[in-house]
């Protein structure tokens, strides 16, 4: 599922207009990504959660020329599964 089809997704299930759908949705995604960008972590009960990990600089190569460069530290969000949402898939693989 893309944004698109959550939006239309949302606006079936509300019997709202797209346009306000599309508004909730992307209200909803960016103060996810606000939050996540100031280092907050997000949690969805019976979804799962985002935090945003950090990660300390290191030697990589590069592999076209196989110099060994810097990389910087960097973070980096992750998403951690919750119990109910990971049942519920693996009840659909049964």
């Amino acid at each position: 599922m893309n944004k698109s089809e959550l939006i239309e997704a949302l606006a079936e299930e509300m019997h709202i207009p797209l346009r306000d759908a599309s508004s909730a949705v992307t209200t909803i995604l960016d103060a996810m990504a606000d939050a996540l960008a100031k280092g907050e972590s997000i949690e969805i009960r019976g979804f799962g959660s985002f935090v945003v990990k950090e990660y300390d600089s290191y030697f990589g190569r590069n592999p076209k020329t196989g110099e060994k460069i810097k990389v910087k530290p960097k973070k980096l969000p992750f998403f951690k599964v919750g119990k109910e949402l990971k049942e519920r898939v693996n009840e659909s693989a049964d």
